[in-house]
């Protein structure tokens, strides 16, 4: 999604997304993009622990000292940010574009999958109607984990189901039946109790988890079996292939 740009001199805001964590990974767009703009944005965990996106462009950050202004959310999944979040972030955002600064929501991944820069979009189109938008895409964790699997997604003609989380043991396995590929995003304890009953599932030499796509920690697992809660963060996935 590209506008037509600011009106009335104002600054613009792009989304981009920084890819699945090895900086090499930075598209050059994106790149020259955030040496260039006057502010970077990203959501920041109440944890304390540095913002993944901001970690992965710190480097090409360094020569241009951009002003940064972090969104603070839950590090509890099941707490939601909270819609004045948005609407705080989206005023201060506005004040930067008002003074004519161009600012960029950085995001882990691209910004069009499973990403939180629409709603910073949507809270700052609120409050400035004129919004000039630019989007800059990433590469995904599902396409960075493909990669790491040596394995394609999908091939001519075939099915991909993405799935954020797993909700149940019937929404997996409808999932599964329907499509020739099911990549199950942001693997966690919920699934970890699915895949305890994998026969049932079907899954066993099928499966493939990918911890951490393209960073020091990537890890890959053929054997789901060998997985345990402590395996599992919120940097991974599994490639479910029917």
């Amino acid at each position: 999604m590209t506008t037509s740009g600011a009106k009335n001199n104002e600054g613009s805001l792009y989304g981009i997304g920084v890819g699945p964590g090895d900086p090499e990974l930075l598209t050059i767009k994106a790149q020259r993009t955030l040496q260039s703009v006057a502010v970077i944005c990203f959501t920041q965990l109440d944890d304390g622990k540095e913002s993944y996106a901001l970690n992965v462009v710190r480097g090409v950050l360094e020569a241009a000292k951009p002003e940064f202004l972090p969104i603070t959310i839950p590090s509890d999944d099941a707490t939601p940010v909270s819609p004045q979040t948005w609407a705080d972030a989206a005023e201060e955002i506005a004040g930067h574009l008002h003074q004519g600064k161009d600012v960029a929501f950085i995001t882990e991944g691209d910004p069009m999958l499973y990403s939180e820069f629409f709603n910073v979009l949507e809270s700052v189109k609120a409050v400035v109607p004129d919004l000039g938008v630019v989007v800059i895409p990433g590469v995904s964790s599902v396409m960075a984990a493909a990669a790491s699997s040596g394995m394609p997604l999908v091939t001519h003609g075939q099915r991909l189901t993405i799935l954020p989380r797993v909700y149940g043991i019937d929404d997996l396995m409808e999932a599964i039946a329907n499509s020739d590929t099911t990549v199950l995003m942001e693997v966690d304890r919920e699934l970890l109790q699915a895949l305890a009953d994998r026969e049932k599932l079907g899954l066993t030499g099928k499966a493939t988890y990918v911890r951490q796509a393209s960073t020091a920690r990537e890890s890959v697992v053929e054997d789901i079996s060998q997985l345990s809660a402590e395996d599992l963060d919120y940097f991974s996935l599994l490639i479910i292939r029917r």
